[in-house]
């Protein structure tokens, strides 16, 4: 077990850091210098003129974009796009996506349901008819759904994948603390072809978004810890710096503690994740639609050997998962309280919306509701252990 990050997701960091240094823009003006440094690449197959990386790098990089507060659909194309739709699209469809998203293109998922985050059971059907596919339904919270060119749906017969300008879709905008696109959008009839309906499970979906979000927490709360360090180091008060007043010292390391333990979380769940899950192209445990795949065929007898194997590799994958929900509890929890304590360290610098201060805790507070919120997952988390 080791989460030092290699040369690649180095590699990686440090072309972000250094395209950051040369540009000023931290919102959707800088995307298009995302695409020309050729990042959006990272994780596409080679076959498709991209690096053939994967979980470690694309967080390694949402980690550092994170750092600055960068708002650009980095995590939807990625994390909720790109990363579960490797390895389980049918060619001639990733013909079309990829090399699209090498270009630019927005891609994004609807995890949610009204009243169901990251539901495993979706009302959303899908109804095939010859070659096509009927898709009707709501889903809640898409981000950039308005500006994505393929949206990943979860329906009750798989993971359809949705041509953002399909007839029948329409979309009404949410209020974000951060101010990015974010929708409910509605299906009604919406028809595509049926290979754009993949016969898969939700698990990888739903795994790919807390890892990668969980990697986005840990490079905002890493800034605002790096920024109301500097601000209580240098604000002077009764002619002394804040750092040397006792409560807030105690206070910035409060910030420190959790920073470094959402750090150890979100490497832990990433690491575990992109060994198991990432290591091939089999499933081999419970996916989040509660279908077990990877086992014997069917009319099969499987060997002592090969049982004893799956089981091993089943009890692997539940330990990723008690490892991703550990995470998403950790966010949902205890970042927003950390933003908290830097707004206070602040003062009233820290409302001033001129202050980059506020950019940071709007997308904390944004990515812990999409997590489904603090009581959410510690339900999931409680589920777990009680099961244990």
């Amino acid at each position: 077990m080791d989460f030092n990050a290699d040369e690649s997701q180095d590699a990686v960091a440090e072309v972000v850091v250094s395209l950051l240094e040369r540009n000023t823009e931290r919102d959707i003006e800088l995307w298009p210098t995302l695409v020309d440094s050729g990042l959006l690449a990272v994780a596409l197959p080679e076959r498709f003129g991209g690096d053939d990386m994967g979980l470690l790098e694309v967080s390694a990089m949402l980690t550092e974009l994170a750092t600055d507060a960068v708002q650009v659909p980095a995590l939807a194309t990625l994390g909720l796009g790109v990363l579960p739709l490797v390895g389980n699209l049918p060619d001639a469809l990733a013909e079309k996506i990829f090399p699209a998203v090498a270009k630019g293109a927005v891609l994004t998922a609807a995890l949610h349901e009204p009243g169901a985050p990251f539901t495993t059971t979706p009302r959303t059907t899908a109804v095939t008819e010859g070659d096509s596919v009927r898709i009707s339904g709501r889903k809640t919270a898409v981000p950039y759904a308005d500006q994505a060119e393929w949206i990943l749906v979860p329906t009750d017969a798989g993971l359809a994948v949705v041509d953002g300008d399909a007839t029948g879709i329409s979309y009404v905008e949410s209020p974000t603390s951060a101010g990015f696109p974010e929708f409910s959008v509605r299906f009604d009839e919406v028809i595509v072809p049926a290979e754009q309906l993949l016969p898969v499970g939700f698990g990888d979906l739903h795994r790919f978004a807390v890892a990668t979000i969980g990697a986005v927490a840990d490079g905002l709360l890493k800034g605002v810890l790096t920024l109301t360090a500097e601000h209580v180091r240098t604000r002077q008060q009764f002619g002394r710096p804040l750092a040397e007043f006792q409560a807030v010292a105690q206070e910035i390391a409060d910030v420190y503690v959790v920073s470094r333990t959402l750090h150890v979380a979100a490497a832990s769940a990433n690491w575990a994740l992109a060994t198991h899950l990432g290591s091939g192209p089999s499933r081999s445990w419970t996916d989040g639609a509660g279908e077990r795949s990877g086992g014997a065929e069917e009319g099969r007898t499987e060997t002592s050997g090969a049982a004893a194997r799956r089981s091993e590799a089943e009890a692997i994958g539940h330990r990723t998962d008690d490892d991703l929900d550990v995470l998403a509890y950790a966010v949902a929890s205890d970042l927003p309280a950390a933003m908290q304590k830097c707004h206070h360290l602040h003062g009233g610098i820290g409302v001033d919306v001129t202050h980059p201060l506020h950019r940071y805790y709007s997308q904390a507070k944004d990515i812990a509701r999409w997590l489904g919120g603090e009581s959410f997952r510690l339900d999931r988390l409680g589920a777990r252990c009680s099961s244990i």
